[in-house]
């Protein structure tokens, strides 16, 4: 049985990862007030510590727009604690396990991005969570880096799905942007796929980079529109009937992010077996889960 560390216990992913990673062993969870990932000590003491087999790391400053104006916490959190981690599981001989985002890319292209494709991040949330992979890289050689997009989840409150559905609510009429295209990504999807990986991969030999996001193509309109039609049906209280599309430069914000990042998943669907769930269709099943949480 293996002693996994589970970083970010309590964020959107990492509650997810609680429930899927108990097939593997026994897991030890750790949170902000557990470990400051701003504080390198605190993180080398509690692997130390702890001495688990594998490490999982969740966790992440996820505030893009606000990152603008506070780099050295992103920085710090993004990139220099996975760095730490690295370190600290070389010296245990454990595995790191990582996550990271869609945002290290530039958007400047129109097929999808594969692993090898260069990294250009165009804000400081992208450049601090590539400062996390690159410090992965170099500080170790028994690892996989995740990239996802787009997530969202039925727990924790800052994210797309729920913002839409808190303002479709209280308002008649949103606007949304419409030139940002990307993969919706559902955090129980993330968890599943995560878990499987660290039973397929061989933990004492790679050091890879991997990409996942459920299927399909949508802009923040689409996924807009495609939440309010289907919360509707399921039953969730709306006031919203009408959703207007707009561009980019009509809802400017403090961070740049790329028009185009649907990330291909070839080589981590030829790893699991099969594609991932069309992003529709995880949607309606993470609606499901929601309505039956708040209104049951």
């Amino acid at each position: 049985m293996s002693k996994i560390l589970l970083i970010g216990t309590d964020g959107q992913l990492g509650q997810e990862l609680k429930h899927t990673l108990r097939t593997m062993g026994e897991v030890v969870g750790v949170n902000r007030q557990t470990i400051d990932l701003t504080q390198p000590e605190q993180i080398r003491q509690g692997i130390q510590e702890i001495k688990p087999d594998v490490i999982v790391n969740a966790a992440a400053y996820t505030a893009v727009d606000k990152a603008e104006s506070e780099p050295a916490i992103a920085i710090a959190v993004n990139g220099v604690a996975p760095a730490i981690m690295a370190e600290e599981a070389k010296k245990l001989g454990a595995f790191l396990f990582h996550v990271s985002t869609d945002y290290v890319f530039d958007g400047t292209k129109n097929t999808p991005y594969i692993e090898d494709d260069l990294t250009h991040p165009l804000s400081v949330y992208g450049q601090s969570k590539l400062a996390g992979e690159e410090g992965i890289k170099k500080h170790s050689d028994r690892y996989a880096i995740l990239r996802t997009a787009w997530v969202y989840g039925s727990y924790g409150k800052g994210n797309f799905v729920k913002t839409m559905l808190r303002l479709g609510k209280d308002r008649e009429k949103l606007r949304v942007v419409a030139d940002q295209v990307g993969t919706p990504t559902w955090t129980k999807n993330i968890a599943e796929a995560i878990t499987q990986l660290l039973l397929t991969l061989d933990l004492t030999n790679t050091a890879d980079i991997y990409h996942f996001t459920n299927s399909g193509v949508a802009s923040w309109y689409d996924l807009a529109v495609t939440i309010f039609e289907e919360a509707e049906k399921i039953g969730f209280p709306l006031k919203v009937n009408q959703v207007d599309p707009i561009t980019t430069a009509e809802y400017p914000t403090p961070a740049k992010r790329p028009a185009y990042s649907v990330l291909s998943t070839q080589k981590t669907a030829g790893l699991l077996g099969d594609y991932p769930p069309h992003w529709r269709k995880a949607l309606i099943e993470m609606l499901k889960e929601l309505y039956l949480d708040q209104f049951n």
